[in-house]
């Protein structure tokens, strides 16, 4: 079983900065965060969660058009950890955050991510106006 713990949410006012970050652990053999294509998703009031940027296993990124230019998603493949930089955050910003991914190979293409895990508890990001 595989476990994602995101964190580092909080209050934030607009054009501000967040970090965010999510460690991916299970138990031995469950899975090779190496081998992993990881995502940030998001999910806003009222609206369906979201992938808001992929990292790949050689670090090539993808975002979407609200994300590029704003946030930044990094990986630390030594401790399991994905990140999302959100910079200059906007009041549209305000979401639940969670991460996911899955093997590369059979579960990232053509810039979409399929989620291959339960869902973490997510981190919760408020962006004031």
């Amino acid at each position: 079983q595989v476990q994602l713990v995101e964190s580092g949410g909080g209050l934030v006012q607009a054009g501000g900065s967040l970090g965010l970050s999510c460690v991916v652990s299970g138990s031995l053999f469950s899975f090779n965060f190496n081998t992993m294509a990881m995502g940030w998703y998001r999910q806003g009031p009222g609206n369906l969660r979201e992938l808001v940027a992929v990292i790949t296993v050689g670090g090539d990124t993808n975002y979407t058009i609200a994300a590029k230019g704003r946030f930044t998603i990094s990986r630390d493949n030594a401790k399991n950890t994905v990140y999302l930089q959100m910079n200059s955050v906007k009041p549209e910003d305000t979401a639940v955050y969670y991460c996911n991914g899955g093997p590369q190979r059979t579960h990232y293409k053509g810039g979409y991510l399929r989620v291959g895990y339960s869902w973490g508890q997510g981190t919760q990001v408020t962006v004031s106006s």
